[in-house]
């Protein structure tokens, strides 16, 4: 399959829906029971951010990561608002839209299995508050200031001039942010945070007409999958909004 690099890679699914991130098996590749896991020489590497570095110090050419210091820096903020916000805000968001749905119609024992196996307490608190709360949640309240704050710094970081988030050329800042603008997408979303950002629109337009978001992001979608994103998210569309818009205007 193609990606930014030209490796060829294989893709396995995890269904998260049916609990196989804690398949014994996937829990020795990833202790967390999260996705994505790297599979590289037999040695697996977790956390989609540190992938990214990985696979750019492993494979260097063509280099997906700024010559300057100070812009390596930069690239890496972005980075960091993904670790620190953005993954987990379109987990809730993600939750609060499709999977609480599917969870309420499926047997008790299935529902306790999903909280028991997390593993995790805070992890855990937030699966509960959001299945128990949907989009009222806290936790999907900080999610959408996350992404308050991210785009309000991606128009701000656009405005300087460069076509990406660092500089001309295109990074691993621009690619770690991808997927979670297709997600909010897929679920009809987007559009709550960027419809006033002209910037942050064609930025989008630019990174997902690539080849490798193709390839490795739309392509493997089903129309099915398409269909229930924007009926789930739909549901929710309306309420997103209202929280949005009533975000201090001063976050940041």
């Amino acid at each position: 399959m193609f990606c930014e690099k030209g490796l060829a890679w294989e893709s396995r699914q995890v269904d998260l829906f049916h609990h196989q991130q804690y398949d014994p098996a996937y829990l020795e590749l990833n202790p967390k029971g999260v996705v994505p896991t790297l599979v590289h020489d037999g040695r697996p590497v977790i956390e989609s951010t540190l992938i990214c570095e990985y696979l750019d110090e492993m494979f260097p050419e063509p280099s997906l990561v700024p010559k300057s210091a100070y812009e390596r820096a930069r690239m890496r903020l972005w980075s960091k608002a993904v670790d620190e916000g953005l993954h987990e805000g379109v987990t809730e968001i993600s939750f609060s839209a499709m999977f609480r749905e599917r969870l309420k119609s499926a047997p008790e024992s299935q529902r306790r299995a999903r909280f028991r196996n997390v593993g995790d307490p805070r992890r855990r608190d937030r699966f509960v508050s959001t299945y128990e709360l949907g989009v009222e949640s806290p936790f999907v309240l900080w999610a959408i200031a996350a992404y308050e704050r991210a785009f309000k710094a991606m128009e701000a970081a656009l405005a300087e001039g460069g076509e990406w988030l660092v500089g001309s050329a295109f990074s691993l800042a621009d690619i770690n942010l991808t997927p979670y603008l297709a997600r909010l997408e897929y679920l009809t979303l987007l559009d709550v945070w960027i419809e006033h950002r002209p910037r942050v629109r064609g930025w989008w337009e630019h990174a997902k007409s690539r080849g490798a978001f193709r390839a490795a992001i739309s392509d493997p979608l089903t129309q099915k999958d398409r269909e229930d994103m924007q009926a789930f998210g739909g549901k929710i569309k309306n309420r997103v909004r209202e929280l949005h818009a009533g975000l201090p205007a001063f976050t940041a």
